[in-house]
């Protein structure tokens, strides 16, 4: 048994340089790893499951329904509700919830969106998949016009005479 379990971890390791290796190689992954939260491997992920056809989506919003971060509103008569997607890529959903935690110490703008969702009453998990959804529309905005991730246009911080007349 301990044998197989040692094999199973070399295989594993080796997998992991040959995803990394490819990755790496590969003309997107400059943009993709500029993303705070998405290294090598989370960023294969996401790549592997969005493809690296730029037609395959029309709009960022085709992309955020296909990743399931965007939210589906149900209204009838006096009543409307808010509801997270239940048809969507359970993988690439998956690897965005890590993606969005990894960048809530990463990135001081997701951190301060992931703050101000939970003060409006967000629970953890609706916070996060918000944070997840915006990240995916840069995702898709940046892969489309070939742009680095940058923090100060992602979360622009408003000008202190804003913030007073807030306060």
């Amino acid at each position: 048994m301990l044998r197989q379990l040692n094999t199973a971890c070399d295989n594993a390791e080796q997998l992991e340089e040959a995803v990394t290796q490819a990755f790496e190689e590969h003309p997107d992954a400059p943009i993709i790893r500029s993303f705070p939260g998405l290294a090598s491997l989370t960023g294969a992920r996401i790549l592997a499951e969005i493809g690296d056809d730029r037609t395959r989506f029309a709009n960022a919003g085709s992309l955020k329904a296909y990743a399931g971060s965007a939210p589906v509103t149900r209204s009838s008569g006096k009543s409307c509700m808010v509801m997270s997607r239940k048809i969507k890529n359970q993988r690439l959903a998956a690897v965005g919830y890590v993606w969005a935690f990894v960048s809530l110490t990463r990135s001081p703008g997701a951190r301060a969106h992931y703050d101000r969702r939970r003060g409006v009453g967000d629970r953890h998990v609706a916070a996060q998949r918000n944070l997840f959804n915006r990240f995916m529309g840069m995702l898709f905005y940046c892969l489309q016009n070939g742009h680095i991730y940058d923090e100060a246009i992602a979360f622009p911080q408003p000008s202190p005479e804003l913030a007073a007349a807030a306060a």
